[in-house]
């Protein structure tokens, strides 16, 4: 995939996108310390397949992830930046499938940014990134039953619930249930015309 395609600009940089109120860019070694703060919190890693972060280099691991995929053309990861420069959380696609035109999207957010409709406004602008540079026909995201707060927000985005995966993936000693959840391209833009 060249970089165009992965809306790099000539220089191939990391692109970065503004929303009302984050900006996402590329997440750096120098924000490991926001990551730690909100990866360590339990509450925030209920649902995320790891156990809490206990150290900062676990966090210089993750950025790491982000690096490799982004370079090696699996993925993209944002952090999510607020206006005063504080890392809260992030947001992208994994699992990139060039040839069939679909990823698997992620996130998380801190807690003390919980209920100010901040992810819904991040998943608007990465969705229509996903359709629109990347031309994704499919995204998709895994979401254990339990995680009600996740499946409200993907439905509030467009996503259907496909089905459950039984046992799915093995993470913090034990199997877990997935909902299959997806958004394909029509009927974004079905959604977006009303």
């Amino acid at each position: 995939m060249n970089k165009a395609a992965r809306g790099e600009n000539a220089k191939g940089e990391f692109p970065v996108i503004t929303t009302e109120r984050l900006v996402l860019r590329k997440m750096v070694v120098t924000d490991s310390k926001d990551m730690l703060e909100y990866f360590s919190d339990e509450q925030v890693m209920k649902f995320y397949g790891l156990s809490p972060f206990e150290s900062e280099q676990e966090a210089l691991d993750e950025i790491s992830w982000y690096d490799r995929i982004f370079e090696t053309d699996q993925g993209i990861r944002w952090a999510l930046q607020t206006n005063e420069g504080k890392i809260i959380g992030s947001c992208g696609f994994h699992n990139w499938d060039q040839r069939h035109h679909r990823a698997e999207m992620g996130y998380e957010l801190s807690r003390a940014c919980w209920g100010q409709g901040l992810m819904s406004e991040v998943l608007a602008a990465v969705i229509d990134y996903g359709f629109n540079t990347l031309s994704l026909n499919r995204i998709q995201a895994l979401v254990e039953p339990e995680n009600a707060q996740s499946l409200r927000l993907l439905e509030k985005a467009g996503f259907r619930q496909e089905g459950l995966l039984s046992q799915y993936e093995f993470t913090s000693g034990k199997y877990d249930d997935l909902y299959m959840c997806a958004l394909v391209k029509s009927e974004y833009i079905n959604r977006s015309q009303k």
